[in-house]
């Protein structure tokens, strides 16, 4: 089984989880391919960003959705369409945690993989 982090980002957020105040938000597309199958993931993990050099993530605050599942095997096309979709699913499951993630307000740079 090979797991790639296609995309990592983290970015200013807020939310309220197990009565901890979170102010950051870690965003992945992660791409998993095993035995002539892929899959892609996104994920979002927030965390409390108590300093501009506390990015311990708590993985409590975490939700992920499968976006994609067939046969097949990562490519930059697939990789691409597969980015298109990461706001727009993040940003629901943010909703979801009763939380919102601040596209705008970036804290470190993305990583591409």
């Amino acid at each position: 089984m090979k797991v790639i982090d296609v995309y990592k980002q983290y970015l200013s957020g807020e939310c309220v989880y197990n009565e901890v105040e979170r102010k950051a938000v870690v965003v992945t597309l992660t791409a998993t391919s095993d035995s002539g199958n892929i899959m892609y993931e996104v994920g979002i993990s927030f965390f409390p960003h108590r300093d501009e050099e506390d990015f311990g993530i708590s993985y409590d605050a975490y939700a992920s959705k499968e976006i994609f599942n067939e046969k097949g095997r990562r490519s930059k096309k697939r990789d691409a369409l597969m980015l298109e979709q990461v706001k727009e699913v993040a940003d629901a499951l943010a909703e979801e945690m009763n939380g919102v993630i601040y596209w705008d307000k970036p804290l470190r740079d993305a990583v591409y993989g």
